[in-house]
């Protein structure tokens, strides 16, 4: 998927079309994310605790660290 701005393609800008089309699915709920489980504050504990449901191996969907 990053193939286009990673070696500076010429047609990067569909890239950008592409991302904003899935954006658009997203709002109208025609897709979902794979979020199931949002962290924070940042910080090292947030990211043992992350690491540790991972590595479990019994988590559905994505962990997410947030609090920048």
């Amino acid at each position: 998927m990053f193939t286009r701005p990673l070696f500076e393609t010429p047609d990067m800008i569909v890239q950008h079309d592409l991302l904003d089309r899935v954006a658009d699915l997203v709002n109208e709920g025609t897709i979902r994310t794979t979020l199931s489980t949002e962290l924070g504050p940042f910080n090292a504990e947030t990211m043992r605790r992350a690491h540790a449901m991972v590595e479990e191996g019994r988590m559905t969907g994505k962990v997410v660290v947030s609090g920048f």
